[in-house]
């Protein structure tokens, strides 16, 4: 069993001298009352006091109770105060009253003496027997320490000293019993069969308070359980991995499991490396290398209590002594302690005083409660133990006096900050020792509280509260001073404490009032960057700079008003980044660019994406000519001509083409949700990347395809942009509409190459590795969508279209809806100027053909008709697709292009807008219908580029961020969603009325063909 230093070992005993009678035994409990619980209720504590004497009646040992009475004549008064105050110690007191006889006439060194040898030197026949024996022994320790500790008999150290021994002995005869089962199934072979852990290589650190030997009343045993594979003694095939964790999941069911007669004590295992990602057990090698690399400043302060308890403490000690370089640096830590101090800084990030309350005060987590005591030595022994051995002990009073004894703090403050900690120790004590529950905080209700301070001997509310009230500011006073040369972090939130295993209290509370609805998974989720999960945190400045920066990054996420969410895509944003080192720099010292990234990370998910993947498009955002506009046509060109030349080959540039792309997308974007452009803006912007994508992509696909066919001799070729990107009004998520034309001698039937085409082979093979070249996913993803549907015969027909077939079909065999898509046709880039002219003259012909405009009406619409019937849609904000809608708009313009067109060639405009504008002006357009058409084009514009920009999804109020619907509320100019919501229904009737005046009611569905 474990075991410490000897000084430890005979605490108990050297606490209890003054208790020896003149012989030299000890005397029994019940001759040493120093102190009397107070009685409130004597009526209450009469019957209480009357149920044991009926169950001693019973048992015929009431003459042995009246003498121990007789002895001590407080002894009953005593008995009622601890039945009036405390439901767990009645219960166990009336469970068995000749234990709880048996108790007060032993000595409680005797009493815990027998329990630990009884626990070590039993062999259960069963796992049924060993839980009932440690069960039954566990109630009669609680009984115990509860009154030796009221009565005084006892100092805080044997107190706390016989609830770690027993936590020990009971975890050697869980693992007794695990490896004798173990051996039964010829699995183990021991060193010694009466100690079967000497030697087996497995062996249990006892963290915290259990290590220090500090553990409290209902204490959880925080445990780490480690095997080291060279020493371990499995035979018969056994893997170390499987039966040690099997152990360790059997301990702690024979520890943890609540049973009729209660429990042994609740472990914890969560303060092993990573513990969501390690087995129970886990290898030292293991350990070791995640100590060396990943090992955090918290878990260096943690494994300062760190003690073998259980198991081969040979092994335990081994692996400490391996360990001491990570916890013990050699010289004076600053630099990791500010790590530390801000952790703290984080739990109270304004100093001075703050409001010390008494009900409702948690004693341990509180201002000036205990955990203020052990972090106060605990940071110091980091920064000097390393230097000064002395300073390292587990024990947090040993600690407070080394520490003044070696000059690093005064004797007055060690005394002040012992006397408060004992103090408090035994009000925490008696916090627990009411219910057997693990909590530290006072009780709010009145008579709850002073059960509390009846069990300490004190008598009036005012007296106890002056008295904690004093000790909290005590421990305040001299933990603020340790910290007063800290800078400030730069928010003062409230509680934010991510280290350690357990949640906070406080930082639940102030994650709550930021407005995190789940903050216990946020805790966690923060909690992980800790552990160095992602390639981003893995460097200890970064977790360092990022321990800083929570309060800030917190704050900025809770103003998204979806905090949650935005912390899930921050996660996200976090695990794909290499390195976290420099943005962590970056956001701490440029908070605008924080509010940007929080604002993306909890409104606009497809951004995020982008940003998570390029986190480098961030540097743009540093100059502050970002904010004067897009980027002209010609500084996208030369940027992009600069990117492609850099690629080593072909493949290279469809990568770097896609990575320029999204930034690009994401840069723009960005303009746009800080009101920098318009969305009409962003339109032209996307418009004109995509341009310069296709127009330096397309030559490279061509030396390609020239590489193994050649060229056609004096052939000419032409890319024509048609829908949105002909008007130049795509949006993040466009297709992009093309066809490609191309011309050649009529004497040429081939290629020049080694393995010549037909020309017409040729050509469509070559519009084919352009849409590969376009929609491949590679690693960095798919550049843009492409839709070819629109050239001559659509997907019947070839891919590329020899000119004059293009005049002839548009000419004599197009369909209506053929020509309304030929309104927004635009030549991107053609092989020479004179064939761009060609087929621009060829394209203003047959867009100011004369026509039947009865006729006309009726086509478009029928097709409206069939769009409506193919498509439905049904929400106001499926605004491309709804009766009234982007569809309808764009019909009209079109109608009017192709009904007037011959007379007014001026209206023959690609982009919708310009069409209708110029349609007004002719006064084919009335100023009534104009003043619908315009404002509502340019409101759907406006919506469907955030739309599409911000989400991967179908827009849906009831779901959508609430970010994003303010963003489009404040685009749509209305005060509210609901408002805005009215306004497009509005506008979407008023549309469809244009529509039928102008061109004819829009058939149902169930009647259109």
């Amino acid at each position: 069993m474990g075991q410490g230093s000897e000084e430890e070992r005979h605490q108990l005993i050297s606490s209890t001298e003054k208790h020896k009678h003149r012989k030299g035994t000890l005397a029994p409990m019940f001759q040493r009352l120093e102190r009397q619980p107070v009685c409130a209720d004597e009526d209450l504590g009469d019957r209480h006091l009357q149920d044991l004497i009926e169950k001693l009646e019973r048992k015929d040992l009431m003459s042995v109770f009246e003498q121990q009475c007789e002895q001590t004549p407080e002894l009953p008064t005593f008995i009622k105060g601890i039945m009036v105050n405390a439901p767990f110690l009645r219960e166990i007191i009336l469970r068995d009253a000749s234990r709880f006889l048996r108790i007060l006439g032993t000595p409680p060194e005797e009493t815990v003496s027998t329990l630990l040898h009884n626990c070590l030197t039993t062999k259960p026949t069963s796992e049924a027997e060993l839980m009932q024996s440690l069960r039954l022994a566990k109630q009669e320790l609680a009984l115990t320490v509860a009154l030796a500790d009221i009565a005084g008999a006892w100092h805080l150290e044997s107190v706390t000293g016989a609830l770690t021994r027993f936590a020990d002995a009971s975890l050697t005869a869980s693992l007794r019993f695990s490896l004798r089962e173990l051996e039964a199934r010829g699995k183990f072979d021991p060193v010694d069969p009466e100690e079967p852990e000497k030697e087996a290589g497995f062996f249990i650190l006892a963290m915290g308070k259990h290590g220090a030997g500090e553990l409290n009343y209902s204490s959880d045993i925080d445990l780490i359980v480690l095997y080291d594979p060279e020493r371990c003694r499995l035979t018969g095939g056994a893997e170390a991995p499987v039966e040690f964790v099997r152990i360790t999941r059997r301990m702690v069911k024979l520890m943890n499991e609540r049973t009729g007669d209660g429990y042994v004590f609740r472990t914890d295992l969560r303060l092993r490396p990573d513990p969501g990602a390690t087995p129970l057990a886990i290898s030292v090698p293991a350990a070791l290398v995640y100590y060396e690399s990943l090992g955090q400043n918290w878990e260096r302060a943690a494994l300062i209590k760190a003690r073998p308890c259980v198991g081969d403490i040979k092994a335990g000690e081994l692996f400490l002594e391996e360990i001491r370089p990570f916890v013990w640096r050699k010289y004076l830590d600053y630099a990791a302690i500010s790590d530390v101090h801000s952790i703290k800084r984080q739990i109270h990030a304004h100093k001075g005083f703050s409001k010390i309350t008494v009900a409702g005060h948690n004693v341990k987590l509180g201002r000036g409660g205990i955990r203020e005591v052990e972090f106060f030595a605990q940071t110091q022994q980091l920064i000097a133990g390393g230097r000064n051995p002395q300073l390292r002990d587990r024990r947090t009073l040993i600690t407070l006096e080394r520490l003044a004894d070696c000059g690093w703090i005064d004797e007055a403050a060690a005394t002040e900050m012992e006397e408060a900690y004992r103090y408090l120790r035994e009000v925490e004590h008696r916090i627990q020792m009411i219910n057997d529950e693990q909590t530290h905080i006072l009780p709010k209700d009145d008579e709850a509280l002073a059960r509390v301070y009846h069990l300490m001997g004190t008598k009036e509310r005012a007296e106890f509260a002056d008295e904690i009230r004093s000790k909290f500011e005590l421990v305040q006073k001299h933990y603020s001073g340790l910290f007063e040369d800290e800078p400030e972090l730069a928010l003062d939130l409230g509680n934010l404490v991510f280290t350690g295993d357990d949640e906070d209290p406080n930082t639940l509370e102030t994650l709550m009032q930021l407005g995190f609805q789940r903050p216990v998974d946020a805790i966690r989720t923060i909690r992980q960057w800790h552990y160095g999960r992602y390639p981003a945190v893995r460097a200890t400045k970064a977790r360092q700079r990022l321990t800083e920066f929570t309060p800030t990054l917190l704050d900025a996420l809770a103003r998204t008003e979806n905090a949650d969410q935005a912390l899930l895509t921050f996660d996200t944003f976090l695990s794909k980044l290499p390195m976290g080192v420099q943005l962590f720099g970056l956001l701490k010292s440029n908070p605008h660019l924080l509010k940007l990234l929080t604002m993306i990370m909890g409104n606009a998910p497809r951004m995020a994406e982008i940003v998570s993947k390029r986190v480098h498009v961030l540097d743009a955002l540093l100059d502050p000519a970002f904010f004067g506009g897009a980027p002209t046509a010609e500084q996208i060109e030369t940027a992009l001509e600069v990117t492609l030349d850099q690629a080593g080959y072909y493949e290279d540039a469809l990568d770097r083409a896609r990575i320029f792309v999204q930034e690009q997308q994401f840069l723009l974007g960005l303009r746009l949700i800080t009101g920098t452009i318009s969305a009409a803006e962003l339109g032209q912007g996307l418009s004109t990347l995509a341009d310069a994508v296709l127009c330096q992509l397309l030559p490279r696909v061509q030396q390609e395809l020239e590489e193994a066919h050649g060229k056609i001799p004096g052939s000419e070729l032409a890319l024509i942009a048609m829908g949105k990107l002909g008007g130049r009004e795509i949006t993040c998520a466009s297709d992009l509409d093309l066809i490609l034309l191309y011309d050649f001698p009529e004497d040429v039937v081939q290629s020049d190459g080694k393995r010549p085409l037909a020309p017409s082979q040729y050509y469509s093979r070559l519009t084919q590795r352009l849409v590969s070249a376009l929609t491949a996913p590679t690693a960095e993803g798919v550049l843009y969508e492409v839709d070819f549907r629109l050239r001559p015969s659509g997907n019947s027909g070839p891919l590329a279209t020899r000119f004059a077939a293009f005049k002839d079909y548009q000419a004599n065999k197009a369909w209506t809806w053929e020509h309304m898509a030929l309104t927004r046709a635009r030549v991107i880039t053609s092989s020479s100027s004179d064939f761009s002219t060609q087929i621009g003259s060829a394209i203003s012909q047959l867009l100011q053909q004369k026509r039947d405009i009865d006729k006309l009406a009726l086509d478009v619409s029928e097709m409206r008709a069939r769009i409506q019937k193919e498509k439905p849609a049904k929400s106001p904000w499926q605004v491309k697709g709804i009766p009234g809608g982007l569809v309808d708009i764009e019909f009209i313009a079109q109608f009017l292009q192709l009904a007037h067109g011959a007379v007014y060639p001026e209206i023959l405009q690609t982009r919708t807008e310009d069409a209708l504008l110029k349609a007004r002006e002719a006064g084919l357009l009335s100023e009534e219908d104009a003043d619908t058409l315009i404002p509502t084009l340019r409101i759907y514009d406006d919506l469907r580029q955030i739309l599409k920009l911000t989400l991967n999804v179908r827009f849906d109020p009831t779901t959508a961020p609430n970010g994003l619907l303010d963003l489009l509320v404040s685009t749509g100019g209305e005060p509210d969603f609901e408002r805005l919501t009215v306004y497009l229904q509005d506008q979407q009737t008023r549309v469809r009325q244009s529509f039928e005046k102008l061109i004819g009611e829009v058939a149902p569905a169930d009647k259109s063909s």
